[in-house]
């Protein structure tokens, strides 16, 4: 078995994408387990996940480190969110926000098993309602279908220090599906350059159509 680290927490194994299972023994999608020494990986499925399919598509910056405190927006049922558990470990944390209740039943039994892993059911557009419990987050994962992916952002982006990062996948069709998406990302883009540089963005195709994935830092 061939093993090669791409990033601190996340490795390729024969050629596929693979996380440390934080909690061995534990499947959160019915993903495969594979034991090597003293580790357990769960491969990480790119069709299932947008930061999967990023890395495999050439992701060049990665602050998503042990010990970061990452505020999720867009948790659904814990498919990223549980990689990125075992990305961050024990000493750090992801607070997953999830406005739907169907998503959060299944979310919540994630989050039993990993303790690093903080469920919290509301809007993101709402920052005020969890503002006090993140707390400043180093960095912001959001993968949100909604019309005003960039407010919710920019909203969010008062949980995040100067010099952070976020990872944003823009789904054209939730904003505008009449638009050419090309023209939806610009759009994103310039609406949220006011708080955000862009670092690098990313075409995820074929794991996922019309989204792109960018990585931003907070000015």
């Amino acid at each position: 078995m061939k093993t090669d680290k791409i990033f601190t927490g996340i490795f390729r194994i024969d050629g596929k994408l693979a996380t440390p299972n934080l909690v061995k023994g534990m499947r959160v999608y019915d993903e495969e387990l594979i034991d090597s020494g003293d580790v357990q990986y769960r491969l990480w499925n790119p069709y299932r996940s947008k930061l999967a399919a990023a890395i495999l598509k050439g992701l060049k910056h990665m602050y998503i480190l042990p010990g970061s405190s990452v505020l999720y927006l867009g948790a659904s049922t814990g498919t990223t969110s549980s990689h990125i558990s075992d990305i961050v470990g024990e000493k750090g944390s992801v607070y997953c926000i999830e406005m739907a209740e169907r998503s959060m039943r299944d979310l919540l039994r994630v989050c039993e098993n990993r303790h690093n892993m903080l469920p919290i059911l509301q809007d993101a557009r709402n920052v005020s309602s969890y503002s006090d419990e993140v707390g400043m987050a180093d960095v912001i994962y959001q993968d949100v279908s909604a019309r005003d992916q960039d407010s919710i952002l920019l909203a969010n982006s008062a949980l995040l220090a100067k010099g952070s990062y976020a990872y944003v996948a823009i789904k054209s069709q939730s904003i505008d599906v009449s638009k050419d998406p090309k023209a939806v990302y610009s759009q994103f883009i310039t609406s949220v350059s006011r708080a955000f540089s862009v670092v690098e963005e990313i075409d995820i195709m074929p794991y996922d159509k019309m989204h792109l994935f960018v990585v931003l830092k907070k000015k």
